[in-house]
């Protein structure tokens, strides 16, 4: 299977959207191709333009720290968005933008074949919980054909809304256990020791 550089080659090809026209560069994601966990933002900002990596500005430093929290660091996760250009002045992914770039994402999920996918924000939210409020589901999961499923606020959100910080702070603390359920329940189940047999002399 082609690994996620060439994904990244094929993607940068892409000009199905009008955004493709303006951006700078485009930003696949990046992180360990072997990730467990893999977090799923919005769309690349001004910063994640420039640089064409993902939440490398101020939300991406707060997504660090988040995940310094639990030990953890952006190499040993992967980082992708539901859109790989930015829009034009930040404005939200249109419902094209983001039916043109899902197979991009689809098939870096497949890659990866992460064991917990995070959804930050409600773009990303909306793939996996349709119909669901991020304000009633963040810091919940849901197993689905064997992924399981993770609801976040976007960290960008905490940038704006200061109480959110500690709902972010409060709901990634839960990965570390949802990542030891989901390993244990994916070992097959080891059988029980035979009682050895006591041989009759007679």
């Amino acid at each position: 299977m082609p690994g996620l550089t060439d994904l990244y080659k094929e993607i940068a090809l892409c000009r199905k959207c009008e955004i493709a026209r303006s951006r700078t560069k485009v930003v696949p994601g990046e992180g360990a191709e072997n990730a467990d966990i893999l977090f799923i933002g919005e769309a690349p900002g001004y910063h994640e333009d420039q640089q064409g990596r993902p939440f490398v500005g101020p939300a991406g430093q707060f997504l660090e720290e988040l995940l310094a929290s639990i030990n953890l660091t952006r190499r040993q996760v992967y980082i992708a968005n539901v859109i790989k250009c930015r829009p034009p002045d930040n404005r939200d992914p249109l419902p094209i933008e983001i039916s043109n770039c899902r197979p991009w994402l689809e098939r870096q999920i497949q890659q990866i074949s992460p064991k917990i996918i995070v959804t930050l924000g409600r773009y990303s939210m909306a793939m996996y919980f349709p119909g669901k409020s991020i304000s009633k589901i963040h810091g919940t999961a849901q197993t689905v054909n064997g992924v399981t499923y993770f609801a976040m606020y976007h960290p960008a959100a905490a940038l704006h809304q200061g109480n959110l910080r500690q709902d972010l702070l409060r709901d990634i603390q839960k990965l570390p256990a949802i990542l030891d359920e989901v390993k244990r329940s994916a070992q097959p189940e080891t059988p029980e020791p035979a009682e050895p047999q006591q041989l009759s002399m007679f």
